[in-house]
């Protein structure tokens, strides 16, 4: 198994804390066994917070030494002005140069920045702390409005709730779209918001029942085959097309024909690791219509080939 190491340091966000933990130890293999081995590391017992007056106390199973053989090491929010244990701040730079993955959830970023991680590389945190962090780490090209950054070896990711799309995201690369949908189904989850999608999500009481998209969330994902027009998506949920656009991006994050071209490319996923269908289908399957088409999308979405992809998943 592969050991995922979850940092606790001091004023740890106990939600932050409780995500890698629980992601990680929901993923398994196609065999059913667990994929991971997660640790929770610190040296001590520890003060950790709930909220801004919710303060409280944790004692971890595993000290700083359980992490040194880490694949993957995370790190949960704490306070963005606090300066880290120079021990864990030395840990991250040996893990970082023996390839580690690095990964931030909140303001756990300023820990990497600390730790010179940062350094070149786009980044993101919470929007609250984002103008912060890009100036306590000048070299670093914050992004205040995407939900994770992805720069390979080092993963950043927005405030709270985006580190559980972080971490499913790291699921996914490791063990595929399949393994990372079944964990978001325990969790009760949408299997994928990409990183590039809105990190600020304006959610408002609908006016009426007219403006829950759920339905027609589920009839788009139903036509994933179909050429869909925004003037189909607006007449099947009884709406303008204009209303539609603002209803959608309040509840999504993102526009109706994003949201249908994401969907496109996590099934065209799920079919290049679970078929032997040629690509022509998978093209037709999802509603590319050519292969050129799904190349194009997926190669842009997913940072590889669909050849390449599903090549990984023979291997």
């Amino acid at each position: 198994m592969q050991v995922v190491a979850v940092l606790a340091l001091d004023g740890v966000s106990a939600f932050d804390l409780a995500i890698p933990c629980q992601v990680f130890a929901f993923a398994a293999r196609d065999d059913g066994t667990p994929a991971y081995e997660v640790r929770v590391c610190a040296d001590r017992a520890l003060p950790a917070m709930a909220g801004p007056a919710q303060p409280f106390s944790i004692s971890a199973p595993y000290g700083w030494d359980d992490a040194l053989d880490a694949a993957t090491v995370v790190v949960p929010g704490i306070p963005h002005d606090s300066v880290p244990d120079p021990r864990a701040v030395r840990l991250l730079r040996e893990a970082a140069a023996r390839g580690a993955r690095i990964a931030s959830i909140c303001t756990g970023a300023f820990a990497l920045g600390h730790a010179g991680l940062l350094e070149g590389r786009r980044a993101t945190t919470h929007w609250r702390f984002a103008d912060r962090l890009a100036e306590r780490f000048p070299g670093t090209r914050v992004d205040p409005s995407v939900l994770y950054v992805d720069e390979g070896q080092v993963l950043t990711s927005a405030g709270i709730a985006a580190g559980l799309d972080l971490c499913l995201h790291m699921v996914r690369r490791d063990h595929g779209a399949a393994a990372a949908a079944a964990v978001a189904r325990l969790l009760v989850m949408p299997p994928q918001r990409t990183g590039g999608q809105a990190q600020f999500i304006e959610y408002r009481a609908p006016e009426d029942d007219s403006a829950d998209l759920g339905d027609t969330l589920q009839w788009m994902r139903g036509k994933l085959n179909e050429p869909l027009s925004l003037a189909d998506i607006a007449a099947h949920a009884m709406m303008s097309r204009r209303s539609l656009s603002r209803h959608f991006r309040a509840q999504t994050g993102t526009t109706p024909l994003r949201w249908l071209l994401a969907q496109r490319v996590q099934r065209a996923r799920e079919l290049l690791e679970t078929t032997a269908l040629p690509l022509t289908r998978v093209a037709d399957e999802t509603g590319f219509g050519s292969v050129e088409a799904l190349r194009h999308h997926f190669t842009r979405q997913v940072g590889t080939t669909p050849s390449a992809y599903r090549d990984t998943f023979r291997m």
